[in-house]
């Protein structure tokens, strides 16, 4: 560069600067080298920045005089004694327009011009120091100017200039390899930076401030009871889980969190962020901020975070519980959150559809992944019988929200949603299909020697129709989990059915007519019959063996007839043998408890040569005496719940002994001597006979009137 070039240069900088200010700065002649070494640029950020110090003012109100005095303007008198010599500061709209001029040239250069531009004029670094000293009153200070404390044309005025600079920023970008274009780069990106943190920080504070509304959580419940089951009663019912139904916000809160007017500020100061480079930095500002308040969310709903160590380690009643707020997150988070988190993204960033897609696909795919790496766990955990309604909820839930997937996620990421939610899937089919072998196994194993007390319903009647009560309402669930288990185990050749039967040939044909599921519950439903009939068993009385079947085969009875999903699952064939299996059962108490009792009231043998045998008649009446009280006594404290069972007990012995022994006594009672002989041989009268029989099977036993087993 030759001196002549080098003077022309500092001269148009300085078009804009008096020339006798110019002098009174620089009254030396720019010092030349010699025309065949390289010169060196002139300093433009001193030259420039003199130029911006001498037309911005000093002080308000101070003025100087031609011979360089200051004088104060007189704020009472409006007429001007000495005239201020001092040029204007820069008009930041004039200099705006001649910024939008001069991004307009670079943009249009072409050809060998693209390789020669411009120098940089002036106004570019007046208008960076116009723009910071805009920026430093809301951003200066141990106290910035919030965005919401800016009025509307102040806060107007930030983001056009933020734009102006970036324009002009990247137009001169295009030259950087162009030495005298470095500083103003390097100046006006110092500028755009302070704007781009002091937006940045005001999206961020803006985003941090929301309020998670409490209707999106109160207001959108509904009641679905738990199924679970308890040993040892049958009326148990445990506490109700809660799930969300399938509503969406309501208008006047379409975005979670955030006002429509506050959305749009959002959207503004993004704009401003992305075009200013900053995208990276403004989108990961968005997505702390909407992940935390998603975490809030489930927090706000029961959910917590948990690995997958604490899952194993957890208590199963607290575990049940987490599982409860598991399913109501789930179920929120996808037919509420991440609808409104999608319409949130759609307007924040509504320019930018692909970075808008972009956030909300990780930030919902994030909090996907947590819920199902929480049922995962679940599913990993010890198994169990009481397990087996909380894995059946997790399961259903799966099944019957994850389809939704695929209208909220793009390809990829649904197709990876569902791939993890399909493998949870399975392991909780697979833990369900165990706890229903175990729980046959169980059946099988229980030895218990003791006997029921007075023949009442056994424990494990109880457990497993209760069980199984619960597990009919699943039917349809179970066996789309058995059908699904049934192709695995087809799949590999190795495995065999887990129904084994000790007759396969017997009940292949029942088998291939039932349902896997079906076949389970039937074979449940044998293991517990065969169980109950070795029970039957240890007791040494038959009559308490036969009250024992029909207590536990009319608990049964009456599970399957209250539950019409089970009655149907079993079916009226099999309900049919059962009931005759009971009234087996009832035939043979009778016979072995009051045929005996009758014997005595047998007219046979009474009657010799045309009159009564008197001696053999007081001994029927000894014996029945002394028959009948020993079954009062032992049988009063004979159990039968079931009202119905008791009352149509007694009525039959009723039916069966009082006639008989009314026509008994109307015969022979005369044959005695009234008073003490009467009352000694003819202990009850008719009428006390069936009151005693009404005290049957009420299970008030006393000390004495108890029979050993």
């Amino acid at each position: 560069m030759d001196a002549e070039k080098v003077t022309q240069t500092s001269e148009t900088k300085s078009h804009d600067i008096n020339p006798s200010d110019k002098q009174q700065e620089n009254p030396d002649p720019l010092p030349l080298k010699d025309d065949t070494e390289n010169p060196s640029p002139p300093d433009e950020s001193q030259s420039a920045e003199a130029e911006i110090v001498q037309q911005l003012p000093t002080d308000d109100g101070v003025k100087t005089t031609d011979d360089g005095h200051v004088q104060e303007d007189d704020p009472n008198n409006d007429e001007v004694k000495v005239e201020d010599s001092s040029p204007l500061p820069p008009d930041l709209g004039k200099v705006s327009e001649e910024i939008d001029q001069f991004i307009s040239d670079l943009s249009n250069l072409k050809g060998e011009n693209e390789s020669k531009p411009p120098d940089v004029p002036v106004f570019v670094e007046q208008f960076a120091v116009l723009v910071e000293a805009k920026i430093e009153e809301y951003d200066g200070g141990d106290a910035p100017i919030k965005w919401s404390q800016l009025s509307q044309e102040d806060a107007m005025s930030i983001l056009e200039f933020v734009d102006r600079i970036s324009k002009l920023l990247n137009s001169l970008c295009q030259f950087s390899s162009e030495y005298k274009y470095a500083y103003s780069i390097s100046r006006v990106d110092g500028v755009l930076q302070r704007a781009m943190s002091y937006i940045e920080e005001e999206f961020k504070s803006i985003l941090y401030d929301y309020k998670i509304p409490d209707s999106d959580f109160n207001s959108d419940t509904s009641a679905k009871p738990n199924k679970e089951t308890n040993s040892s009663s049958d009326t148990n019912q445990d506490s109700e889980q809660s799930s969300v139904a399938e509503s969406a916000p309501s208008e006047d809160n379409k975005f979670p969190g955030y006002t429509e007017e506050i959305v749009t500020t959002m959207n503004k100061l993004s704009k401003a962020l992305i075009a200013g480079g900053y995208e990276v930095e403004c989108c990961q500002v968005y997505f702390l901020a909407r992940r935390k308040a998603l975490e809030e969310s489930l927090h706000k709903l029961g959910f917590e975070k948990h690995s997958i160590d604490d899952v194993q380690k957890m208590h199963w009643d607290s575990l049940e519980r987490e599982i409860t707020a598991w399913i109501i997150a789930f179920k929120h988070c996808t037919n509420v959150l991440h609808s409104s988190e999608r319409k949130l993204a759609d307007a924040v960033f509504a320019d930018q559809p692909s970075i808008s897609e972009k956030i909300f696909s990780n930030l919902s795919r994030g909090m996907m992944i947590q819920l199902l790496n929480f049922a995962e766990a679940v599913a990993m955990t010890k198994r169990a019988a009481e397990k087996l309604f909380k894995f059946l909820d997790i399961y259903e839930t799966l099944r019957d929200l994850l389809p939704l997937v695929d209208k909220m996620f793009i390809v990829s990421y649904a197709d990876e949603l569902k791939a993890e939610a399909t493998l949870t899937r399975s392991r909780l089919g697979e833990s369900m299909v165990s706890i229903f072998a175990e729980l046959e196994n169980s059946i099988q194993a229980d030895s218990n020697k003791t006997p029921v007390p007075g023949g009442a319903v056994h424990p494990l009647t109880r457990y497993i129709m209760n069980y199984l009560k619960y597990v009919a309402e699943y039917r349809d669930t179970l066996e789309q989990v058995f059908r699904e288990h049934q192709m695995i185990e087809r799949a590999d050749s190795t495995t065999g059915s887990d129904f084994d039967c000790q007759n396969p040939q017997a009940q292949s044909e029942t088998l291939n007519k039932l349902s896997p599921f079906e076949a389970h519950m039937m074979k449940v439903m044998d293991l517990l019959d065969a169980n109950l009939e070795a029970k039957s068993r240890l007791y040494k009385d038959t009559s308490l063996s036969s009250i024992f079947m029909m207590n536990n085969g009319r608990y049964i009875l009456q599970k399957i007839k209250g539950s019409p999903e089970i009655n149907g699952l079993m079916g009226d064939q099999w309900y049919r043998k059962r009931s005759s299996d009971l009234r087996q059962y009832h035939k043979t108490y009778q016979r072995e408890t009051w045929s005996k009792l009758l014997q005595c009231l047998n007219h046979e043998g009474l009657n010799v040569n045309g009159k009564v045998n008197k001696p053999i008649l007081k001994e029927r009446f000894k014996s029945f005496n002394a028959l009948f009280d020993e079954i009062h006594k032992t049988q009063s404290s004979w159990v039968i719940s079931d009202e119905q069972l008791q009352s149509e007990l007694r009525v039959s012995i009723s039916n069966m002994v009082i006639p008989a022994y009314r026509s008994f006594l109307g015969r022979f009672s005369q044959t005695f001597t009234p008073g003490r002989q009467t009352e000694k041989y003819v202990k009850y009268q008719a009428e006390e006979i069936e009151t005693h029989i009404d005290e049957l099977f009420d299970g008030n036993a006393t000390p004495w009137g108890r029979k050993k087993l």
